[in-house]
């Protein structure tokens, strides 16, 4: 099992909730309106005058064989509009009950 966290600009959402589904992934937990900023070159989007855009993230556990066409999907989308901003990570998960 692995965990994919997936932090995004909300306008993505309709974009990667589709992706989630097509590779039968049903199970998420999501944040909306979240607060940040990119690492590298990401813009800040903190809901304010200055910074109007916010973020959502979704934590999902998949099979392992699940991430490889999530991440693919997940960073075509981020190459066709980089300045939007999406990122995710993947860690094991040693324990499920």
């Amino acid at each position: 099992m692995k965990a994919i966290f997936i932090a995004y600009n909300q306008a993505y959402y309709e974009e990667i909730a589709k992706m989630l589904n097509e590779n039968g992934v049903t199970g998420y937990t999501e944040w909306d309106e979240i607060k940040g900023h990119g690492s590298e070159t990401g813009e800040a989007h903190y809901g304010t005058h200055a910074w109007p855009t916010l973020n959502n993230a979704i934590l999902t556990m998949v099979a392992d064989d699940k991430v490889p066409p999530i991440l693919n999907t997940l960073k075509e989308q981020d190459q066709k509009t980089p300045e939007l901003g999406l990122r995710a990570f993947v860690w094991n998960i040693e324990r499920m009950i």
